[in-house]
């Protein structure tokens, strides 16, 4: 058996996939099933933006995992393909934004400057993510996987080995353990030595204007707001990021500051006539996971055998979280990832 340390995309995602070659594992969490950041985060999809950098090649594997799961799991997960632009706004600096309409552009109308576009319905996509961990997880638990809801507060280890999980105090045993906590795999940076993780709080605010609309953005300008409209009607608005640090907070116990949400809303009023006067549905805030070098830290952990993590996907984590799922999969049944090469992820990379 394996216990997979975290219930958010990336934990369901290789509950998932190594349910799926007939492994069965524990996933444990503090409070449930995405209850943090793979919640509230807004599932923006993008096939080529990593291009060039370590993660490209895992993003393109995942953003075609995206679509297979889309119909694999036959649940509802919103996804969809979308359009993406770019648009600077005078976000009032010049007085009263005015009304202005620019080619290509959906539904921004307020304080234009000028837009170019970010991608099409063959390279942007989006899925709600709490939809999509929830169906991931009501697979793995038809095959058999179980949810723990408590703290893990440490690995047994013996003759170099991984033997058990603590979770409040009591061992469940085990010869495999995978640390998925997001930011709070720090904790684990403590009992395993892997590189501390940090975590980013993002605020973010769902808002309901009369039309479904169907084009995200990501604004400079008027504090540089990303959009990302989605098929249930709701519109997902985020921005003014806290610096990244240590995590005091606990999962399903985050403030939302009201002085963000307000900036939050005030920046819509600013670029665009339909979402300026829509009323606010949902106020949330998140953390995502960062690590000291901005890439993921996916693989073995050094030193102990049968350790792994996932962590540190920063805002690529629901992008990136099927591809790492099954990568994992197949690091812990077969010893190697065959799907995605992991080497430029390995928590041995710093030293």
């Amino acid at each position: 058996m394996v216990v997979i340390c975290g219930g958010g995309i990336i934990g369901t995602s290789i509950a998932y996939y190594l349910a799926k070659r007939g492994v069965v594992s524990t996933v444990v969490d503090r409070v449930g099933i995405c209850p943090a950041a793979s919640g509230k985060a807004g599932g923006f999809l993008a096939l080529d933006w990593n291009d060039g950098g370590p993660v490209g090649p895992l993003t393109r594997k995942s953003f075609e995992l995206h679509a297979f799961l889309a119909e694999e799991l036959n649940a509802r997960t919103d996804y969809r393909r979308l359009t993406c632009q770019a648009i600077s706004v005078t976000g009032g600096s010049r007085g009263p934004p005015k009304q202005a309409k620019l080619q290509g552009v959906e539904w921004a109308d307020l304080g234009l400057v000028g837009s170019r576009p970010l991608g099409d319905e063959s390279t942007i996509a989006q899925v709600h993510p709490k939809l999509l961990g929830e169906a991931l997880w009501a697979e793995a638990a038809k095959a058999g996987c179980k949810l723990r809801i408590g703290q893990v507060d440490g690995v047994e280890r013996s003759e170099g080995r991984v033997v058990g999980v603590s979770v409040d105090g009591e061992v469940i045993p085990t010869d495999k353990v995978v640390i998925a906590m997001g930011p709070w795999s720090d904790l684990a940076s403590e009992w395993l030595g892997i590189p501390r993780t940090y975590g980013q709080k993002y605020h973010s605010v769902l808002m309901k204007p009369e039309r479904v609309l169907s084009q995200a953005v990501f604004f400079q300008g008027a504090s540089d707001p990303e959009v990302y409209p989605r098929p249930d009607g709701t519109v997902y608005v985020t921005g003014f990021p806290d610096p990244p640090g240590p995590v005091r907070e606990n999962p399903g116990e985050v403030e939302v500051r009201a002085d963000v949400v307000a900036k939050l809303t005030k920046s819509m009023t600013l670029v665009s006539s339909e979402l300026g006067n829509a009323p606010v549905v949902l106020e949330q805030s998140c953390y995502l996971p960062c690590s000291p070098d901005g890439d993921p830290i996916i693989g073995a952990v050094p030193n102990l055998v049968g350790a792994y993590v996932a962590t540190g996907h920063s805002c690529w984590g629901i992008l990136n979280a099927p591809a790492t799922g099954l990568a994992m999969s197949e690091l812990i049944i077969d010893g190697h990832a065959a799907s995605v090469d992991l080497t430029a992820f390995s928590p041995s990379r710093f030293g």
